[in-house]
């Protein structure tokens, strides 16, 4: 949960500096881009150190023992389908929307953020052969 409101408040962030700052004229002071690539670095950091692992972590608790590792690598290879989507579209996504594109994945952050909240249930102490009963 912690590592949710902290991406998304570095994404709140740079958002709030490229609508101000940026607008329409397309170009930003050496000194704003600096903070902006400093605060997408955080992002980044912050990501990687909270919501990257889910990704792995979660399906590989979820899934039944007789059929986890077909399913984990359906999982996998979704992931990397949807990583290299994201990576395809994004430059386009960001010249049209420009500093929208910010507003459009900090809603996917809080979005993660309520379902790993409300939906994702808590599995500490539990053994493995025990999450078939959650």
């Amino acid at each position: 949960m912690i590592g949710g409101a902290l991406t998304l408040v570095s994404q709140l962030v740079v958002e709030g500096i490229m609508a101000r700052i940026l607008g329409d004229q397309g170009a930003l002071s050496q000194g704003c881009a600096y903070l902006v690539l400093v605060l997408i670095c955080v992002y980044v950091i912050r990501f990687s150190l909270s919501w990257g692992p889910l990704r792995w972590l979660v399906p590989s608790e979820i899934y039944p023992l007789e059929i986890r590792s077909a399913l984990q690598s359906i999982t996998v290879a979704i992931g990397f389908l949807l990583c290299f989507l994201v990576g395809q579209t994004f430059l386009a996504m960001l010249c049209h929307m420009k500093s929208g594109i910010f507003f459009f994945f900090s809603g996917w952050v809080a979005m993660m953020t309520a379902f790993v909240y409300f939906l994702l249930l808590e599995t500490k102490n539990l053994r493995i052969e025990q999450m078939e009963k959650v």
